[in-house]
């Protein structure tokens, strides 16, 4: 296969945003590239429902503040069950690094979150790196 795609790492996806608007935009975003949404949440409590059943999640995307609590609870969890886990917030908190593998500010376009996304996947199989990440962008090593 010469010419074909590389194989992904990260093809379903958990989507944990409360702005039901963004929620919407990036299902349908990531949807349209050929990633499978395996839920959209909007509280830490739901995410955390879906972390812990059965479905296999690739790559939860996650805002920090969250209706009923931190994103930062969810990325432990997640981070604990092996899922990498991309932040997606105005404001980066310090200890996203322990548990995420990148973050990406907001408001961002919706190609800097496919960049994002890529660059995640890329660390996961040990690939090389693009040379140019979106500036809103941050790709952490792996987490503690």
């Amino acid at each position: 296969m010469l010419f074909g795609r590389k194989k992904r790492r990260i093809s379903r996806i958990l989507l944990v945003e409360d702005e039901p608007l963004v929620a919407f935009d990036t299902e349908h975003f990531l949807t349209e590239a050929g990633l499978e949404i395996v839920a959209t949440c909007d509280s830490v409590l739901h995410a955390l429902e879906a972390i812990t059943s059965d479905s296999a999640i690739d790559l939860v995307i996650l805002d920090v503040e969250l209706s009923d609590g931190s994103g930062l609870d969810v990325a432990r969890i997640a981070h604990g069950h092996g899922i990498a886990v991309l932040f997606v917030t105005g404001h980066c908190p310090g200890e996203a690094k322990m548990f995420a593998r990148g973050c990406l500010s907001k408001p961002y376009p919706q190609r800097d979150l496919m960049l994002a996304i890529d660059a995640i996947d890329a660390a996961l199989a040990g690939g090389k790196q693009r040379k140019r990440l979106p500036s809103s962008f941050s790709l952490f090593g792996e987490p503690a």
